[in-house]
């Protein structure tokens, strides 16, 4: 069952990820192949660094699942495109879901190869960052990870509550839910309040070289 749960988290995530990469794609006006490609590699970025660390072969060479969710996620997109995009926050929100699944993912994998906690965090964080790296890279944005956002961080947060969860012995299925919800939560949060870390500006001294400061 707990498997079941796991799989289920994992392709909801794919399709979440695959129409955040859709989404900002029809943004910048790519053809329906190009926008395929965003949506994929936006699914699978995060896991196949996660799993090239973890010396294992990438997941998505091992199941297709991965390219016919995408393909869903293209095709709900062609169909219901003026619903999805009339939303102000659709690519914020898809993102945000995509986000918090697929840290619990990366978590689950990495304790299941026996690495510390720590380490299991950083995997998890991996696996739900890097995947929106490679998309805004490609998009020529600058990435979400790289801005003010409250981005890697909701990763680690979730990450946190997912071993403290674990420590208290709840069900393994409650721990992901809980710890997915505490990433997506505090994205949500932060959005909705305007939290976010400082910026690091440049200044120029006296010689007219430049500094850094926050």
């Amino acid at each position: 069952m707990e498997g079941i749960f796991t799989t289920t988290l994992d392709l909801i995530g794919t399709f979440a990820f695959a129409i955040s990469g859709i989404r900002l794609a029809s943004v910048k006006q790519v053809d329906w192949f190009g926008a395929y490609i965003i949506g994929l590699v936006t699914a699978i970025g995060g896991g196949t660094a996660r799993d090239l660390l973890l010396d294992v072969t990438p997941f998505w060479m091992l199941d297709s699942k991965y390219f016919l969710t995408t393909g869903v996620a293209l095709l709900a997109t062609l169909l219901f495109k003026e619903k999805l995009f009339k939303w102000r926050n659709t690519l914020f929100l898809f993102d945000a879901v995509g986000l918090g699944l697929f840290t619990i993912v990366g978590i689950n994998k990495s304790v299941e190869a026996g690495l510390p906690f720590w380490v299991c965090i950083a995997m998890g964080t991996i696996t739900g960052a890097i995947g929106g790296v490679i998309r805004d890279v490609l998009l020529n944005e600058v990435p979400l990870l790289l801005r003010k956002d409250i981005y890697a961080l909701a990763c680690v947060a979730g990450g946190t509550v997912y071993f403290a969860c674990i420590h208290f012995n709840l069900s393994t299925s409650l721990t992901e839910l809980i710890a997915a919800s505490i990433v997506i939560l505090v994205r949500v949060i932060a959005l909705k309040f305007h939290i976010h870390l400082p910026v690091l500006h440049s200044i120029k001294t006296n010689s007219g070289d430049q500094v850094n400061k926050t």
